[in-house]
């Protein structure tokens, strides 16, 4: 059985068990070395997916705000000492002024989160008491999270941190002179031909998108339903979750970082450079950089870097092989959809299948 059969033969058992609905890139350099299909675009429909189907990446959004927050560091309007707080000009919050834009980037800022994953919040929870309807604006998420008490000093350890990335977009916002989302259009998807990409409102009507929604299973784990995510969060995408992409389009982003397009020769390196040890995981270290995750063996080497996202009705991946050029992208319009498929292709590409 070929490289092409053994994924061909995983993907349909997934989608047969309605365990994966979304679609799976794999490149080295220009070359696609395998894509598919699978589940459905829109369940309620019967409209399957196809790798023309836009889904909601959810925090892979963060790699666009990283990668804009670098490119004003490029343009010497912002760098990574200048202070959030005073930047930004908030006053009389939780947040401490030593705050900079490093820690924020690196998750060492020990700002209060709106969701503390790691402290098993659900960020759908937010929305139980709250409109999601009326969180718009990069601004409308501050009242969320800035009275929050801190996790702790800024430096001083290392929690995945959401709204970091809100305190990023707005330094964006007012150092480019222009909304968040018109800046990642102009200076990211455009530059790195992302045609497909976009801001989405999930409130207005907008072609060849995957619906988001996850199985509702009874005691004995059969499938009994399916709920949407339409009330999970807010109806467009913001500078830490929501822009909706293809499979292609993530890909092409990627290789246009790696290959200098979108900064400079200096921040380009720095960017796919591991910076903050976070924790041990299957016998590898992994680290922090700006956004991306490393994983780092004992002797230095990097095995692999990525950036997830998850969400009620959507998970994404895209992870980078340095040792083989090889990109996985895996977008699902489930919540549980991508981790299961990377475990596998991962070994896939360690052990030289591809070829």
């Amino acid at each position: 059985m070929n490289i092409n059969e053994t994924l061909d033969e995983l993907f349909q058992e997934l989608e047969g068990r309605d365990e994966f609905s979304g679609v799976v890139l794999i490149t080295k350099g220009e070359t696609d070395l395998y894509s598919g299909a699978f589940g459905y675009a829109s369940r309620s429909w019967n409209i399957k997916n196809g790798l023309d189907i836009r889904f909601d990446t959810a925090s892979i959004t963060k790699l666009f705000t990283t990668i804009a927050l670098l490119q004003l560091i490029d343009e010497k309007l912002l760098s990574f000492e200048t202070s959030a707080i005073e930047y930004l000009g908030l006053k009389g919050t939780k947040i401490s002024k030593e705050v900079n834009i490093y820690h924020l980037l690196t998750h060492t800022s020990g700002i209060g989160d709106d969701c503390e994953e790691e402290a098993g919040e659900v960020y759908e929870d937010l929305w139980k008491t709250k409109p999601n309807y009326s969180v718009r604006n990069t601004e409308d998420f501050l009242p969320q999270f800035i009275y929050r008490e801190p996790n702790f000093a800024p430096g001083d350890g290392c929690r995945y941190c959401n709204c970091s990335y809100v305190l990023l977009g707005l330094m964006i916002e007012k150092a480019a002179g222009m909304p968040y989302r018109e800046y990642v259009r102009e200076n990211i998807f455009e530059k790195a031909n992302m045609s497909q990409s976009e801001f989405l409102a999930m409130d207005q009507i907008h072609e060849k998108v995957a619906e988001g929604c996850d199985p509702i299973r009874n005691m004995s784990g059969e499938i009994e339903g399916w709920k949407k995510n339409i009330y999970s969060y807010p109806p467009i995408g913001s500078p830490d979750s929501g822009a909706h992409v293809t499979a292609g389009d993530l890909d092409r982003f990627l290789r246009a970082v790696q290959s200098g397009k979108l900064l400079s020769k200096e921040l380009t390196e720095e960017f796919l450079t591991p910076r903050i040890d976070y924790r041990e995981k299957d016998g590898w270290v992994m680290k922090y950089g700006y956004c991306l995750w490393f994983y780092v063996e004992n002797d230095g080497k990097i095995v692999c870097y990525q950036k997830e996202g998850i969400n009620a009705g959507a998970s994404a991946l895209i992870r980078h092989f340095p040792e083989h050029d090889i990109n996985v992208v895996i977008l699902s319009n489930m919540e549980d959809g991508v981790w299961g498929p990377i475990q596998k292709i991962h070994q896939l590409v360690v052990d030289g299948k591809f070829k």
